[in-house]
Formats: structure tokens, sequence, C-alpha cells
């Protein structure tokens, strides 16, 4: 039998027509898929990351769930947490955060499925394969949609951009440590074992 190789990219972006149900129904039944789907309705396969960078995110998060155990503040999300945010696109950061008033909002429902919300805080950690340019349109969304908020964690250029609403973007270049601010009150995320 022959065999035949393709090589699809890093993000591969589909047009389909789904409801917010069959989307996540779609999710539910490919585990081994990173769906993402924008505020136009583009739906986005991600390619698994790495061992390197999936090391890396899971120190990020042990770290935010860490300081979460801390406090009754509110809670904390890995990367297979997806939101549904305000502008319609349901995205799913590597790392977020939501104050406890918010998610208690939410029905049971709710969050079960895809919340309807933007985390008040979210983390993008820069694998590889990612396209810096659309790391940082992801992110001004978050922020455009309610996050108070949220760090671009860029090891390939060694530094961290931090974006807040109605404020410029923050660029550190190497940082040993980033604060969570008056958003995660004494968070504080050290960077030897992300960066």
């Amino acid at each position: 039998m022959d065999t035949a190789t393709i090589t699809l990219p890093s993000t591969l972006k589909l047009e389909i027509d789904l409801t917010d149900e069959q989307f996540f129904q779609m999710c539910q039944k490919n585990r081994n898929y990173r769906f993402e789907r924008t505020a136009s309705g583009e739906v986005l396969i991600m390619a698994p990351t790495g061992g390197e960078t999936s090391n890396r995110n899971g120190r990020l998060t042990q770290k935010l769930f860490n300081w979460v155990d801390t406090n009754d503040l509110g809670i904390a999300f890995d990367s297979n947490g997806g939101f549904k945010l305000p502008n319609g696109a349901e995205r799913s950061p590597d790392a977020s955060w939501v104050k406890i008033d918010l998610w208690n909002a939410l029905t049971p429902e709710q969050q079960e499925k895809f919340a309807p919300i933007c985390p008040d805080f979210v983390v993008e950690l820069r694998s590889p394969s990612d396209s810096l340019k659309d790391l940082q349109e992801k992110m001004r969304e978050y922020i455009e949609n309610g996050a108070r908020l949220g760090w671009l964690i860029d090891r390939k250029n060694q530094r961290v951009e931090i974006y807040r609403p109605g404020k410029d973007v923050e660029i550190l270049d190497n940082p040993e440590s980033l604060s969570g601010e008056d958003v995660l009150p004494g968070f504080v995320l050290h960077l030897q074992q992300i960066m």
C-alpha cells in the first residue's frame, strides 16, 4: 500500500457552520486536538505542543493553581478550559483565572461547557510553532472582551508582553518574575522554569 504525506500548518483554519452545542460536542469527541473558534466562526485546529513547551506550561499552571489554593478569590484553569467570549469567539488560554463571584454567577450548565465569560487573567505561552502576530491578536481580543491582565510569554525572544485594558502593551526583556498586580494580589510568577 502506498502512503502519502501531507504537511499542515501549525494552525489549521476551517470554515464550518456549527452551533455552540455542535462545536462543544466536536471538541468533546476529539480530545486529542485543541480547537478554538474565532468571533467570525472560523474553527482553528492547533497542533499539540512539544514536550518542552508542555512541561513549561504545566509548571506555569501549577504555580497559578498553588496561588489559588492560598485564597478564595477565584478559580484557575489549564489550557483545556474553554471560554465563550462576549464577541462570540471560543478560546482556550494556556492558563487563566476567573474571579469567584463571576464564576458563581454562572449556572451549573454554563460552568460545565465553555463558560460564557472572559477570564480576568490570561496567559499564552508561545511554543516554537506559534505565530507571534496571531498570539498578540489573541491577547488584544482577551483584553477587548474583559480580561484585566494578560501575559504573553515569548520564550523564543526571551521577553514577556503584558496586556492591560486602556494601556499600551508593556514589554519586559528577560524578566526574572511577573507580578499578578491588583488582579491576582500576591501572585508572583518566577520565570526560571518557564522561560
